[in-house]
């Protein structure tokens, strides 16, 4: 038995004309407009597609990931109560927290925002423990395969790009897939955990 996990990434939190920047663990933005937008198109590519809806749902502890997911979770019938797990909360980007991007690369160069986001090396000064976030993911996916085996219904997780990379590392990954470890704003990836919370990616980086 195995039961499929949905890791999706909040939506937009700045619009066309905003000064965009690194919005991390301490700054707690809501959707913006388009935002909200890519919430209800998720909420309506599930419906299509998971029409049974889904048997659990987390988010992190931030307003844009809660609202990402109350607005899949409000056209399900019978949708689950929403959990909040800590260890979803974005990396903490230090003195770069809610700085513009042409600033961080200022400060950091680009070499180092290129490792992060290849390979989710942590640049100086980011408050980002790696090896413990991927064991937060392990015990994570161990949990799901605890959930009920008399209901298979999906699971559902909205966190933010800087955390769910991690779930790439905790996880194992086809053979024959290659995936960038950035999950774009309203994009998600498809995960299938068996009872001992092997997980295993199936796919990344999928928009409704």
């Amino acid at each position: 038995m195995s039961r499929t996990v949905f890791i999706v990434r909040h939506g937009n939190t700045f619009d066309k004309g905003d000064v965009v920047t690194r919005v991390g663990a301490r700054t707690d933005l809501p959707l913006s407009t388009s935002g909200q937008t890519q919430a209800e198109q998720l909420a309506a590519h599930f419906m299509l597609t998971q029409p049974d809806g889904f048997c659990a749902a987390w988010c992190s502890p931030l307003m844009r990931t809660r609202q990402t997911a109350e607005a899949i979770l409000s056209i399900c019938e019978n949708a689950p109560s929403l959990e909040t797990a800590e260890f979803l909360r974005e990396v903490d980007y230090g003195p770069d927290e809610n700085q513009p991007e042409e600033d961080v690369i200022a400060r950091i160069g680009q070499d180092a925002l290129d490792a992060w986001e290849a390979e989710a090396i942590a640049p100086p000064g980011w408050d980002v423990d790696p090896a413990g976030i991927v064991e937060s993911w392990k015990a994570f996916f161990v949990s799901i395969g605890t959930l009920p085996a008399d209901d298979l219904r999906p699971a559902l997780v909205v966190t933010s790009n800087g955390i769910a990379r991690f779930a790439l590392k905790a996880a194992q990954v086809s053979p024959d897939a290659e995936f960038a470890l950035k999950l774009k704003t309203a994009a998600y990836g498809i995960t299938q955990v068996d009872a001992q919370g092997a997980a295993v990616i199936r796919d990344w980086n999928i928009r409704a």
